[in-house]
């Protein structure tokens, strides 16, 4: 056996739908030395994770944790917990990710009622009222920022209408934590769950989660044990509450790198995050317009973090992201589901939401498209931004 050589993978600008590029206090972070993951520093370490993950969920919730696993567990953990064989749950789709949430919503035994809209538009208060209405689930499920559409859904009313019903609220947070507000408390959101490796400018590896008091009471009024024994949040929150008590190793070193993401992003500021994220996606979208490209979702409803353009006629949809790869080190993503082939999803998620990766992208997007065949205006991108960002 030839053992391979020490990792030193060419250097990439994430500019996808995640991960998105680390920041470097955050990889730092991640080469302090390890402590037993019940080690009384350890334990400190994560009631500090804690505390900070409340301030960027701007909640009060007791029960907040990062899962120790992708963004798709923290998705499971709200759903199995929430949902017992029988219940009735109602499941908003516009795109990718609210189809993933009908699926474990299904394996767990759930009467799923499936609400659709088309991809690149979001739910009026109307609709889900009706569905309400309709169904008396005891969930609602929401994607609040659907990555595969670049779509943003508005939630601020959700949380009260669903309680005007006596439903519960479960939100996917995954692209919008960090990079757009995100207000369980004053929306009245029972459970939301994020990501490490987007708005929170860590590498992938935990999923925040967070489960209103109301949420908590549904969990411990359960008539049956929860499906996954991992995921069970009545075991796990003895290990993030006030007793620690053993149930998993955890990840420390990326606890340390969550930790660290959080110090950055409560530095920051929240408004001023999202200001960052709203004027790049500005300067992003003229260049991009310039070029051609025609966004898919409404004006109304783009989200600034993750910009999804419809690729032209007639261009090869791999040829051009291969090209940007290897030729610029650029990563952009490829459409999923309805739009795969037809759509191209441009990144500019914490780190990475600046002027630098703006001005990047649409200089080699322009060289890729001329390349393709494509007439553009020689810099119309770059002006574009330039003259917005003025």
């Amino acid at each position: 056996m030839t053992i391979p050589g020490q990792l030193s993978p060419s250097p990439r600008l994430l500019l996808g739908p995640g991960p998105s590029d680390a920041h470097p206090r955050v990889l730092s972070a991640m080469t302090t030395p390890l402590l037993g993951h019940l080690d009384p520093q350890f334990l400190e370490i994560m009631t500090e994770t804690q505390s900070m993950l409340r301030e960027v969920y701007q909640t009060k919730n007791q029960l907040t944790f990062p899962v120790s696993a992708t963004g798709t567990a923290g998705m499971e953990t709200c759903l199995v917990n929430l949902i017992e064989p029988g219940d009735r749950a109602v499941v908003c789709t516009a795109g990718y990710f609210g189809n993933r949430m009908v699926e474990i919503a299904g394996r767990c035994g759930a009467q799923v009622t499936v609400k659709e809209a088309p991809w690149g538009q979001t739910f009026d208060l109307q609709q889900l009222r009706e569905a309400l209405q309709s169904v008396r689930p005891k969930v609602l499920a929401v994607v609040h920022a659907e990555t595969s559409t670049g779509a943003l859904q508005d939630i601020s009313q959700a949380g009260k209408l669903c309680h005007e019903f006596g439903a519960l609220l479960v939100t996917d947070c995954v692209t919008s934590l960090g990079c757009t507000p995100v207000k369980l408390d004053e929306w009245e959101v029972d459970a939301a769950f994020s990501c490490s490796q987007k708005g929170l400018s860590c590498p992938p590896g935990m999923s925040p989660v967070s489960f209103s008091p109301r949420a908590v009471d549904a969990v411990k009024a359960r008539r049956t044990k929860v499906q996954s024994w991992y995921l069970d949040v009545t075991s796990i929150m003895s290990y993030w509450g006030g007793d620690r008590t053993y149930h998993h190793t955890a990840p420390i070193s990326m606890v340390y790198a969550l930790r660290e993401g959080l110090r950055v992003v409560l530095e920051e500021g929240l408004e001023a995050r999202f200001a960052r994220h709203v004027r790049n996606h500005l300067a992003l979208k003229a260049g991009l317009e310039a070029l051609g490209l025609k966004y898919t979702a409404g004006a109304d409803c783009q989200l600034p973090q993750l910009n999804a353009v419809r690729i032209p006629d007639g261009v090869d949809d791999v040829a051009c992201r291969k090209r940007l790869l290897t030729e610029f080190g650029i990563e952009i993503g490829g459409g999923l589901g309805d739009f795969k082939g037809k759509a191209w999803r441009i990144g500019l998620m914490g780190q990475n939401s600046n002027p630098n990766c703006v001005f990047q992208v649409l200089a080699a997007l322009e060289q890729i498209l001329v390349g393709a065949g494509v007439k553009v205006s020689a810099g119309a991108g770059v002006a574009a931004a330039e003259k917005a960002y003025a």
